[in-house]
């Protein structure tokens, strides 16, 4: 089959991590067999991170996408579309673009990334791919009709959110049938070696923005980001010898506390500068000893069941997890490599296993990563959810 994955690559080519959520979907179905492309077709001017504003000049970000897609082993296989002047890059011409298009057999679109257009609305199969439950389910209640119009175009509807449709989640259903789902990974693009030079090869670390959009209300409830959950847990460094190093965005507003977050113990690296791309994303994690992470608190307090793709990728890497539990842990083992946690209690109860048994931890990571999230086993699920 002719498979489309649609992603977010070019237009923000300075966050490293946005490759590894949209490209690990490309290569999990390419080692299916599947002949298959990837699109950037936003419906948005794309973002110039030299500039720092919106520009109708698309060649850094086409550049990018081109040399991603190479570098994950899907040679000329992409298609991007500038919104300012409609013109298609990665193919001969605009009739070669739409002809590929209306030729494929399935429309994989993470994160709603895609615009559907009259040639990718005609994709006999286009499954939507949410990453962030809670928060899409809220936005699609309240959502104007054309909106609305370009969502309901779609077949099929994943999740991230385990626990969507169980009766304790507060996500409404909204008369979809959500089937779920979590992030592929690529096994062997895992592997590599430790920087034990790095400040933080003997930490735990997380890559996060203190914020990454306002609240939401639902129903007499405000669901909130990571800043709220953060702020429950963040006297951890002075309850452990452990050390903390969180590559922490300011997110919109700049509002981090960074002074404060510091004198609590914590070490803040700018992930602007840390991991701006890709490889050094990969490299950070690779060098951090374990993943300690909180979950948005719309996630938390809509008990959803998300896990995430960043700490998928830490376990990929063999780098154990304490992370935060949405109800996740119904659904997937926590205890050995990866374990959850609620209170203060949990989390040092987590630290602690971790510690004293690290190379078994580290083993039992890999093994939950090979057993949950690896590529083609999570994309074959994917089409056989969806009947394909």
């Amino acid at each position: 089959m002719r498979i489309i994955v649609s992603g977010l690559i070019g237009q923000y080519p300075n966050v490293g991590g946005t490759v590894w959520d949209y490209l690990q979907y490309a290569v999990g179905f390419r080692d299916l067999g599947h002949e298959v492309w990837y699109l950037e077709d936003t419906g948005s001017w794309c973002y110039n991170p030299e500039l720092q504003e919106v520009s109708a000049d698309c060649s850094v970000n086409v550049a990018y996408v081109q040399k991603m897609v190479e570098a994950f082993g899907l040679g000329e296989h992409w298609l991007y579309r500038n919104e300012a002047d409609g013109h298609w890059y990665g193919a001969r011409d605009e009739f070669q673009a739409e002809q590929i298009l209306r030729e494929a057999d399935v429309l994989i679109n993470v994160a709603g990334s895609c615009w559907l257009r009259e040639s990718t609305a005609a994709i006999p199969h286009k499954l939507y791919m949410d990453g962030d439950p809670m928060f899409t389910h809220i936005k699609l209640s309240r959502a104007a009709e054309k909106p609305l119009e370009r969502f309901n175009a779609h077949t099929h509807f994943f999740t991230f959110g385990l626990n969507i449709g169980a009766e304790d989640c507060k996500a409404p259903v909204l008369g979809y049938d959500w089937k779920t789902t979590v992030q592929p990974v690529v096994m062997e693009l895992w592997q590599g070696e430790k920087n034990a030079h790095t400040p933080w090869a003997e930490a735990w670390t997380t890559a996060m923005n203190w914020v990454s959009y306002p609240p939401q209300e639902f129903e007499g409830h405000t669901y909130g980001q990571k800043d709220i959950e953060f702020l429950k847990f963040w006297e951890l460094p002075k309850l452990t010898e452990e050390s903390f190093v969180l590559a922490m965005g300011h997110g919109p507003g700049m509002k981090r506390p960074t002074d404060q977050i510091l004198e609590r113990g914590w070490m803040i690296v700018e992930p602007d500068k840390v991991i701006p791309d890709h490889q050094s994303y990969h490299q950070f994690i690779l060098d951090s000893k374990a993943e300690w992470s909180v979950a948005k608190n719309g996630y938390v307090a809509g008990n959803t069941g998300w896990f995430s793709c960043r700490t998928a990728c830490y376990l990929a890497a063999g780098r154990p997890a304490v992370v935060q539990d949405t109800t996740w842990s119904r659904y997937l083992r926590s205890g050995s490599g990866v374990h959850a946690y609620t209170t203060y209690e949990d989390l040092l109860e987590g630290i602690q296993k971790i510690s004293a048994n690290y190379e078994s931890e580290c083993q039992a990571a890999r093994a939950f990563a090979l057993e949950h999230f690896e590529a083609k086993k999570v994309c074959a699920k994917i089409l056989e959810d969806a009947g394909i």
